[in-house]
């Protein structure tokens, strides 16, 4: 309905508005949004973004962990401890003094580095209390979230124009179906009412082969016009993710002169197109990417707490339990220079964003003045195509009434059965390219937003 209400917006429409209002194509747009499958396939890409949002908050909270240990060895390293050296002279002059062998000689001892049994089991807690990257990392997932939502809605609105071009397009098909028989019962009637006049003797028998010439030459016509139709009905269908031979209801609409105007247009482009919001979400990820690199030259802080059971046997009692908290710092403060240098680069891309920006709104209001005119000449077109239908139209009619009367001649009737033809064809296709040059305009200006459907 939206859409509808925007081309009123831009051509003007003020009395049909009602029946605008209940077109099918508003539907059929709906239905699209909600099962084409390229559509499903960019919403699930966002899908995957926000999960990775949700896993970069996840890790402002606490890490927590249960680490156990248990550990037999054998040999390795030994402390050597030389208590005999220190102590046996002494002993020896206080047995000497106490004319006695009170104090006995000793050995220098060996302890084993590794204990033969030992076990640690713990539970340990880590909060970041500040850390540069994990701040600058959620708010880089957060832009690559947003510019991921951008572009489903992009995508959408690029549906919206191909689902409205391939219904004027299934329309023009249906048209030139239905001119095509027409034109095939018209060459019907000539072909029966030369056979009544050569039977008459007003005519030739070359009257009847060149009406049945005719004849074969609307068949084939028809035929390419059937193939036409069933294509644009197939791939309608298929930006719909319907069974491609599911029938379309068509309505018909007249064109009607633009009254928006270009300046005003162009500014619509410049505030609605995605491609502008799109470029300036990826300027600030630069931003903060160059806070990132930035950020690694800052120390970060963590809260460290440890409880468990240490021993040489596995058992958890009060004698064995251990606490301990710790605040750690952690800081790069040499690192060649990398940071600096990926600072320079992050600087230089984001020159190069500031210059697409420029870049592509020069291409949009290309793009709009292109599709401006185009509508422009179509509806020129669509004007010009009419009047020389209802000429076409008079003239036939009043030299099949001559032929009829015998005061024409059969190439006279062809001629015109042929103009009026290629007449009613122009005006078919003209106001399909209308059709057409409006959904191009209308998203050249961001007009079809999908989230109104």
């Amino acid at each position: 309905m939206k859409r509808c209400l925007v081309s009123l917006i831009i051509l003007g429409i003020s009395g049909s508005m009602v029946a605008a209002q209940n077109h099918p194509l508003d539907e059929y747009i709906r239905e699209g949004l909600q099962s084409n499958l390229g559509l499903k396939q960019k919403q699930l890409d966002y899908s995957s973004n926000l999960s990775v949002l949700k896993e970069a908050r996840g890790l402002f909270l606490p890490d927590l962990s249960i680490n156990a240990r248990y550990t037999v060895a054998k040999g390795g390293r030994t402390i050597s401890f030389p208590v005999g050296d220190m102590l046996n002279p002494v002993y020896s002059t206080l047995n000497l003094l106490t004319e006695s062998e009170t104090f006995p000689q000793i050995e220098n001892q060996e302890f084993p580095f590794l204990r033969p049994t030992e076990h640690e089991t713990k539970v340990t807690l880590i909060q970041p209390i500040f850390n540069s990257e994990i701040i600058h990392n959620y708010r880089i997932r957060k832009q690559y979230t947003e510019i991921a939502r951008i572009d489903v809605d992009r995508y959408k609105r690029e549906l919206v124009r191909e689902i409205t071009k391939a219904y004027y397009e299934h329309q023009k098909a249906s048209n030139l179906v239905w001119l095509a028989d027409t034109t095939l019962t018209l060459v019907a009637e000539n072909l029966r009412v030369s056979q009544r006049l050569y039977e008459n003797d007003k005519v030739t028998i070359d009257a009847v082969y060149r009406s049945e010439s005719e004849l074969s030459k609307v068949e084939v016509q028809r035929a390419q016009t059937n193939n036409l139709f069933e294509a644009s009905l197939s791939y309608f269908n298929f930006l719909l993710n319907r069974t491609l031979d599911t029938p379309v209801e068509l309505m018909t609409q007249e064109p009607v002169p633009l009254v928006i105007g270009l300046d005003e247009a162009s500014l619509l482009a410049i505030q609605n197109r995605d491609e502008l919001l799109q470029i300036q979400q990826y300027q600030q990820l630069n931003e903060h990417v160059i806070d990132l690199h930035r950020g690694n030259n800052v120390p970060g802080l963590f809260g460290v707490v440890d409880y468990g059971f240490q021993g040489e046997k596995y058992r958890f009692t009060g004698d064995d339990d251990f606490a301990m908290a710790s605040l750690v710092m952690k800081w790069n403060l040499f690192q060649g220079s990398t940071n600096r240098q990926k600072v320079v680069q992050s600087k230089i891309d984001g020159e190069k964003l500031a210059e697409l920006y420029t870049e592509t709104q020069q291409q949009i209001r290309l793009e709009v003045i292109n599709y401006y005119y185009a509508l422009q000449a179509a509806f020129e077109s669509v004007q010009s195509a009419q009047k020389q239908t209802r000429s076409a139209q008079r003239a036939y009619e009043l030299i099949n009434r001559k032929y009829r009367e015998g005061q024409s001649s059969l190439l006279e009737l062809l001629d015109a059965r042929s103009s009026l033809t290629g007449a009613a064809a122009n005006s078919i296709i003209a106001q399909s390219d209308f059709f057409s040059s409006l959904a191009d305009f209308e998203y050249a200006m961001g007009a079809t937003a999908p989230e109104t459907f």
